[in-house]
């Protein structure tokens, strides 16, 4: 059968020191020349249409390299980007070096290929929507189940979020509803999962507190109905948030920056909403407060000034293992939440759409791999 095209691939190689000393190591992005596997009986061919740039793209994609100091190389259509990555950072990728890794999360595109399945014949020249890495790819051989269909008349570009953001909003929701607590707050509140985390909680009937770090950002969110929007640069932060704790008595976090005070700071402001007119007690409020961390906007650091009592929590969460948790069942009706409403509460905006040869252009590199709100990128491997 055969299905050969072109993908991203992210290789960190070994610097050469001396004296004892770990030496500089260098990044390489390129485009590799692959064949998709032919299909297993349960398998599919998918014609990938549409992958975004996701923040957790970036981790593989970059690695520790500094990108500021990134160079281009090859040729326009087989370009090559090379970077530095810190000698002090080597050994945080030493399980990876030397191996060329593909890239890229998720994804929609066409099925042009099927095992023998029923399940894999039925998806034969369906727009789908995709979950499995390598991403970056024109074509990318997976299992149906890895399969999200989409309805009738779905362009890529629009599947081509399905997953890691919508289900990520979705976890959420029920980390909270597991978990005893009944209102959430969402810090970088702003970016795409952000908006779309405001959509679900007004769907759902959940009260959200947004913070945000700029005027603009919670006008933006405000027009899209949110009713509790802090700006953490205003001097009145604090205030703002207790003030929104106190109203709708959140008590679960998910924080996007990982690093510096925010983390202390909600739950300071967490145990003073808690707080306020119960008397005072030297451990504070019983009420269990929980930041779960799930990204890493800010790399310093993560640092707590313990002012919130003793019933408290500070913790990772990824997607894969809260879907794992809750088993398959569970989560299919999960993905089917989001296909039926991937055009309205899980619809996602991008701002460019590049190839594979433009996605490792220095320019294109300088938009995504700043993570800047409202600048999402798009690959289309087809282009």
């Amino acid at each position: 059968m055969g299905h050969t095209g072109r993908q991203i691939r992210s290789t960190i190689r070994a610097g050469k020191g001396g004296g004892g000393k770990t030496a500089e190591g260098e990044l390489e992005l390129s485009l590799a020349t692959v064949e998709a596997p032919d299909p297993g009986p349960d398998d599919v061919v998918v014609r990938v249409e549409a992958s975004p740039i996701n923040p957790s793209d970036l981790g593989l994609l970059f690695g520790p390299a500094d990108m500021t100091r990134a160079r281009a190389g090859g040729t326009p259509d087989a370009p090559v980007v090379t970077a530095p990555v810190p000698a002090e950072m080597m050994r945080s990728v030493a399980a990876r070096l030397d191996q060329s890794l593909p890239v890229g999360n998720e994804g929609a595109g066409v099925v042009v290929a099927a095992g023998s399945s029923d399940a894999a014949q039925a998806l034969v020249g369906r727009t789908v929507g995709l979950i499995g890495g390598s991403m970056y790819s024109e074509y990318r051989t997976l299992n149906a189940r890895q399969c999200l269909p989409l309805p009738e008349g779905t362009k890529p570009a629009e599947g081509a979020s399905c997953f890691v953001n919508p289900l990520t909003a979705l976890g959420m929701v029920e980390t909270m509803r597991m978990e005893g607590h009944k209102a959430l707050v969402h810090t970088a509140a702003a970016s795409n999962l952000g908006q779309m985390l405001v959509r679900l909680c007004m769907a759902d009937g959940v009260d959200l507190v947004n913070v945000v770090r700029k005027p603009e950002q919670a006008d933006l969110l405000r027009g899209l109905g949110a009713k509790h929007v802090v700006n953490s640069s205003a001097p009145s932060f604090m205030e703002d948030l207790i003030a929104a704790l106190t109203t709708t008595g959140a008590t679960l976090a998910f924080d996007a920056t990982g690093g510096g005070r925010l983390a202390s700071q909600i739950l300071t402001a967490m145990e003073a909403a808690l707080s306020a007119g119960s008397g005072f007690d030297r451990y504070g409020s019983s009420t269990h407060k929980q930041v779960y961390i799930y990204g890493g906007l800010d790399r310093s650091p993560t640092e707590l000034t313990r002012s919130y009592g003793m019933a408290w929590g500070v913790g990772g969460w990824l997607l894969t293992p809260f879907l794992q948790k809750v088993g398959f069942e569970a989560g299919q009706k999960l993905r089917d939440r989001v296909a039926a409403e991937i055009e309205t509460t899980f619809a996602s905006r991008y701002t460019k759409t590049v190839s594979l040869a433009e996605a490792l252009s220095l320019e294109a590199i300088r938009v995504y791999g700043r993570q800047a709100t409202g600048e999402k990128v798009l690959i289309d491997p087809s282009r």
